[in-house]
């Protein structure tokens, strides 16, 4: 059945509402006609001012389904991207014990590569020329989750619902500086384990995202370009790229690990609760 069709202010306070008290909604798109990839950015605005509103500070964003091998079985088929904030942006190392998922529905583990940005980068800037932008590269979990039950939702969906983004948990930043060479050659080709309880369930590399984080990052920046709702990337943002491997649901009482091999980056392991 359609209803009145739904301003983006509208669709954000819903969207808002729902994450906050981890609970389910319909998916706006099977609620009447024209909700579009440029309306569901518009939300993601009202959903900022929203959250700032209530005193959380905009931290960064992550872009989402970057890896093409995730497609066809969310049936979204190009990358999307949200907002991070420092409520929901978290240094491994500082969590004081299991990291809670209790206000999060449906919640699912994916490994992932982080930039945070020293100077605000642009499109059309080659991956030496971004690399310079970055301040440290770090890998982590990002958790997402899905106010739509069962995983079921269109593209602009997914983007209306704070693209899916529960919390990043990363690992220890290793900063760029004098290595920004080496690290364009190496982010495509690194390797990642993704571990449940010590055995391996899924392995990951670097092209899987975009074929490379970097380039993850400048779809990220060709986006922004035109989008008319939603600021540039700026200095001092975190960015959190895609996943390397597929998504899994994740549980209380399970813990997760990371192995990295071909870059400088330390593994991630977090336990759940």
């Amino acid at each position: 059945m359609n209803e009145t069709k739904k301003t983006p202010v509208d669709i954000a306070k819903e969207t808002f509402a729902a994450i906050a008290a981890a609970r389910q909604i319909t998916p706006f798109s099977q609620r009447g006609e024209g909700f579009d990839l440029p309306t569901a950015y518009a939300v993601t605005a009202e959903l900022r001012t929203l959250r700032q509103a209530r005193g959380e500070t905009f931290a960064g964003r992550k872009i989402g389904f970057t890896n093409r091998g995730m497609w066809a079985e969310y049936g979204v088929y190009a990358p999307i991207w949200g907002d991070m904030y420092a409520s929901t942006v978290h240094d491994a190392g500082k969590l004081s014990g299991p990291f809670d998922l209790s206000k999060m529905p449906e919640p699912k583990i994916e490994p992932e590569i982080a930039f945070k940005f020293a100077r605000a980068p642009k499109a059309d800037m080659d991956d030496a020329a971004l690399m310079g932008c970055i301040e440290w590269v770090a890998h982590g979990f990002e958790i997402v989750q899905s106010i739509y039950p069962g995983w079921k939702f269109s593209a602009a969906d997914g983007i209306a619902g704070g693209c899916l983004h529960g919390a990043l948990i990363y690992g220890t930043p290793h900063r760029v500086e004098d290595m920004a060479g080496a690290f364009v050659t190496a982010l495509p080709k690194f390797s990642v384990s993704l571990s449940r309880g010590g055995e391996v369930v899924d392995r990951g590399v670097g092209s899987n995202v975009l074929d490379g984080p970097l380039n993850a990052m400048r779809h990220l920046l060709t986006l922004l370009k035109d989008d008319k709702s939603n600021p540039p990337v700026a200095a001092g943002e975190i960015i959190t790229t895609g996943s390397l491997t597929r998504a899994f649901a994740i549980a209380p009482g399970e813990t997760w690990s990371t192995e990295i091999q071909g870059l400088p980056l330390p593994g991630v392991s977090v336990t759940f609760a």
